[in-house]
């Protein structure tokens, strides 16, 4: 046997959803129902296990022989939840290394992440089953108890032996499935060093961190207490039934001559300016009220392992048009930053559940929540954590490709980036502008909506009249930006003829090192690691100036497979940040044999030894893969008893 093709249905009265794949399989009734396979491209099997059919010794056996290639769609489920079938215990888990998984090669090649709509694209001649999701809700999940189902809490084949005979077919088609998607996308094949990554990912995800779910369960709490007292102070304030109900607020709000259509977080903050009393004091009470804090720790709670580690929080190319990773479960992809100096003090308060003292200090109890959530991560006891991230890795990387040399002399020289190109932009002299200077301010959120073609409308996003710019300051200001920039400029625009030509002429064409090809209705960009970024089904349309643009589909906006629109600054931002996620990997990779256990966007969070040193991490995350020679890179970082943006 060479390959093992596996797809399995299973049943836990934890939610998948809420709680990731590592807690499902640690409920109690977790089991797996059915098990679809297929040995080496054969006729696919389909083992009941709820009706006592075994599993065939061999087909056990090829879980744990590292010879055998197990496929999976989404095989990280497939292997936790074949792991506690053969009685691992929590954080003990079937090695990664030999099995592959069908979803990340077609996110690689651009397509959906879902086995249905990569199937779909693909123009299978078998799709997925529709009827599967309703199979799925009727066996795999709990049930109401109602007088019609005599008050069960779970749906068995006895139940309805049509249906389950239906899921069986089912189970059986979506092997298919997967093993067609493959057949397909044998043109493409994954490069190994991809693999690899993904393996190193596993382990991640696998390895898990600490939460401190002492302080988790107070922060809850200390939620609780602060919310009852926000929504008294606004019944007091308002006399509403329900002053938390947005529709009773604004109407309140307008009966005193306060109208606004929406209460979300913009809208309050305007509406504060000009509100007088109370309603400004309802406003305020409105915006602490609205802070989501509590969905995180909530989101801990329902994630947390029985060894008191979250799992199972990072997507490999969760983002198929570059591969960036991408969030599961808690999120750690958009944490709340923090900025109260005195973290350790409020942190300290709310584990102690000291809830008084706690409302006396701070204005916010909200607030203060919001920016612990961090905290709540902890390395096992007698270690500590490493925080290391990249240094403006987006903004160098895009210096470094189009060459554009007085940003790579300020990073070398270890300037800072918006100052410098305030300097560059209204020709002052570096050492005029502070850290509190408009200039920089000016060079700063030019720096942040420019890079990639952004004219006004990015700088309005950016805030930038929220920062004091007015309406006719912003295209000087655009401007300003790209005459300091010539060279990320011509860059746009060299990839833009290169795409246009790679698809009207269905060629290979080179720009600034990276190549881009038509091959089998894709259009392939490659990058300097050698991983390649897909964008499929690539035709030549018109833009809204009448001019020749690259158009191919994908996942767009509407989050729908969709005809998408692009042109040289956006195929830039795509290989700007996927570089910079290869950058990211290399330093994984690097830092492999420390004990990695998370890692948001260009950051790196280590549970290390007491003895290990920031500097040692800090020096072998910043060295430059082969592939990226004149590149500079530079990671800081500092270690701390729990996790925080320092």
């Amino acid at each position: 046997m060479q390959t093992l093709e596996i797809d399995i249905e299973s049943f836990s009265s934890v939610n998948l959803n809420k709680s990731g794949v590592y807690r499902y399989v640690e409920a109690d009734d977790f089991e797996i129902l059915l098990l679809g396979y297929s040995v080496d491209g054969g006729d696919v099997q389909v083992v009941d296990l709820v009706n006592k059919e075994k599993v065939p010794d061999e087909i056990i056996n090829a879980l744990t022989d590292p010879s055998v290639l197990k496929w999976a769609y989404n095989s990280n489920f497939e292997r936790i939840c074949l792991s506690r079938w053969l009685g691992l215990p929590t954080g003990q888990y079937l090695n990664p290394k030999s099995w592959r998984c069908t979803m990340i090669w077609a996110a690689y090649m651009g397509l959906p992440l879902s086995l249905e709509g990569a199937g779909a694209v693909l123009g299978l001649e078998k799709q997925k089953l529709a009827e599967g999701k309703d199979l799925i809700r009727y066996f795999c999940t709990p049930c109401k108890p109602t007088n019609t189902n005599e008050h069960r809490t779970r749906n068995l084949s006895i139940h309805a032996p049509e249906k389950w005979a239906a899921f069986k077919e089912y189970n059986l088609r979506d092997v298919e499935v997967e093993m067609a998607i493959q057949e397909k996308l044998s043109k493409f094949p994954l490069p190994d060093f991809v693999w690899a990554e993904y393996h190193l990912d596993q382990q991640i995800n696998d390895r898990g961190v600490a939460l401190d779910m002492e302080f988790v369960n107070c922060a809850i709490e200390a939620d609780k207490s602060s919310r009852s007292e926000l929504l008294r102070k606004m019944e007091t304030l308002t006399a509403l039934d329900n002053p938390n109900s947005v529709q009773q607020l604004k109407e309140w709000l307008a009966d005193n001559g306060l109208k606004t259509e929406t209460l979300d977080k913009k809208a309050v903050a305007e509406l504060l300016e000009s509100a007088p009393t109370p309603l400004g004091e309802v406003l305020i009470l409105r915006q602490q009220l609205a802070k989501s804090s509590i969905k995180k720790y909530q989101a801990m709670e329902n994630a947390v392992c029985s060894d008191g580690r979250a799992r199972g929080m990072f997507q490999f190319y969760g983002a198929n048009r570059t591969g960036r990773f991408s969030g599961r479960n808690i999120q750690l992809q958009n944490l709340p930053q923090n900025h109260i100096p005195d973290l350790e003090q409020a942190r300290a308060l709310v584990r102690s559940g000291n809830f008084t003292a706690l409302e006396m200090l701070y204005d916010s109890v909200p607030e203060v929540l919001s920016e612990l959530i961090r905290t709540a991560f902890i390395p096992e006891e007698g270690y500590k954590f490493i925080v290391a991230d990249f240094s403006s890795i987006e903004r160098v990387v895009l210096a470094w490709l189009a060459g554009e040399k007085w940003v790579l002399d300020a990073y070398s020289a270890k300037k800072d980036l918006y100052t410098a190109t305030a300097s560059q932009m209204f020709n002052v002299p570096i050492e005029e502008i502070n850290k509190k200077s408009p200039l920089r301010q000016k060079g700063k959120v030019a720096d942040l909506a420019c890079g990639y073609g952004g004219s006004t409308g990015a700088l309005v996003a950016m805030g930038a009249l929220e920062m004091g710019l007015t309406e006719d300051e912003l295209k000087p200001l655009v401007n300003a930006w790209r005459a300091a920039n010539p060279r990320i400029v011509r860059f746009w625009w060299d990839v833009d003829r290169a795409t246009l030509k790679a698809v009207k002429d269905r060629t290979i064409t080179e720009t600034h090192g990276i190549r881009f090809s038509y091959e089998s209705g894709m259009l392939l960009i490659t990058l300097p690691s050698g991983r390649r970024l897909t964008y499929v089904k690539p035709r030549i349309g018109t833009n809204q100036f009448d001019s020749e643009c690259v158009t191919y589909e994908g996942v767009g906006g509407t989050k729908k497979w969709e005809r998408i629109q692009s042109y040289g600054p956006k195929f830039v931002e795509n290989i700007v940040q996927a570089i910079s996620r290869d950058l990211l990997c290399f330093a994984l990779e690097n830092l492999k044999y420390y004990s990695i256990v998370m890692h948001i966007h260009d950051e790196i969070v280590i549970e290390a030894e007491q003895e290990t040193s920031v500097d040692s991490i800090c020096k072998q995350m910043s060295q430059i893969p082969p592939w990226a020679k004149g590149l500079l890179l530079r990671a800081d970082g500092y270690d701390s008893n729990f996790y925080k943006k320092d």
